[in-house]
């Protein structure tokens, strides 16, 4: 029986849950960003009291907490009993929400209004703009960057009461950019995301380690290589993706302990988790995958032409969204550089010449 006491039977599992391993997971507490979530309450505050409130721009790399802030403090507006009625949470994704029309759609379905068909985006906004006045509003811009026009943030700024509008970036500099109409009526406070420092991340990464698996199954040692890795890249999610994949090695090998090993494996898949399949790339975005590559290192201007030349059909916005698209799977590696002559510039490298997260 010694061979098979440290196997793990039939219908086991090392996982106790597996959604705080998830990375849109909110936990009940966000710790060690106690004084950053102070700040934005403090933004949002006035509001609660009829006057409008203080705008803010935050910024800071990815993984690190400033999306989970923002929706931790949106969720517990939602929930405070009187405030649902009195002011108005809205969180927008500006990767997945880029346009003025598409942002009016995601709102009008977040505040119930359904006669959204063949109507324009200022028709829309006419309607929202009359709801929303009637109450308070936070807006949450997040991945704000991604914009392809700054319409939106013009009319809110212009036409929408009491307010407080929060925008997310990674870039500092974005807001350098920002169109002068718009900095002026901004007037924002300025925040900084610094990345956790060692003990910050493994005390992050053990308290989901603690919700999501089953007690004492972990080495100590391994959480700690994994805990380091991800403290590496400086990258939280990629320590969440470290766990999860380490328990599924730990259970393939029906294992009732994840050690060492499991975790030298998960560290061997993260080019998994930064690189999709080309093969779930339709047509036209391989094609201009293909030219990214040829192309590599070249500002997207220069990219469009040579598309363009090779016989490529689509409108410059459209080679916009399928380069986001592909920067997004981290097929490749985008990078703004603000200022200078040429205004913003965009400089694209294909995956191949840049460093991966196992490069780390």
């Amino acid at each position: 029986m010694g061979v098979f006491k440290d196997m793990l039977g039939s219908g086991e599992t090392l996982f106790r849950d597996h959604v705080p391993l998830d990375y849109d997971y909110l936990p009940k507490q966000v710790p060690f960003r106690e004084s950053e979530q102070k700040q934005i309450s403090l933004c949002i505050k006035p509001l609660a009291y009829g006057r409008n409130g203080r705008n803010l721009f935050i910024h800071g790399g990815p993984g690190i907490g400033k999306t989970v802030v923002c929706k931790h403090l949106l969720k517990s507006l939602d929930e405070e009993e009187g405030m649902e009625e009195e002011v108005v949470p809205l969180y927008i994704n500006c990767w997945q929400k880029n346009t003025f029309y598409k942002i009016m759609i995601e709102i009008c379905d977040m505040i119930g209004y359904k006669f959204t068909h063949n109507k324009k985006s200022d028709e829309l906004f006419k309607i929202v703009k009359e709801y929303l006045n009637k109450k308070s509003v936070v807006f949450v811009l997040d991945e704000v960057d991604k914009l392809e026009e700054q319409d939106f943030i013009y009319n809110v700024l212009e036409e929408i009461y009491k307010k407080t509008l929060i925008l997310i970036t990674n870039y500092k500099e974005w807001i350098v950019n920002l169109d002068e109409r718009i900095k002026s009526r901004l007037t924002a406070e300025i925040m900084e995301f610094k990345p956790y420092n060692k003990d910050q991340a493994y005390g992050v990464l053990k308290e989901r380690l603690q919700f999501s698996f089953v007690p004492d199954v972990w080495d100590e040692e391994a959480f700690r290589i994994a805990a380091e890795k991800a403290y590496e890249i400086k990258d939280i999610r990629s320590g969440l993706y470290l766990l999860r994949e380490a328990g599924n090695a730990a259970e393939d090998s029906s294992s009732k302990k994840i050690t060492i090993e499991h975790v030298k494996k998960a560290i061997g898949k993260l080019e998994e988790f930064s690189i999709k399949n080309k093969e779930t790339l339709e047509d036209e975005t391989k094609f201009i995958l293909e030219i990214i590559k040829k192309s590599s290192c070249n500002k997207i201007g220069e990219i469009f032409k040579e598309y363009q030349k090779e016989g490529g059909k689509a409108v410059y916005k459209t080679f916009q969204r399928k380069v986001s698209k592909l920067a997004e799977d981290r097929f490749i590696s985008v990078k703004k550089i603000m200022g200078g002559s040429e205004g913003t510039t965009t400089i694209i490298n294909h995956s191949g010449s840049v460093k991966k997260l196992t490069d780390f």
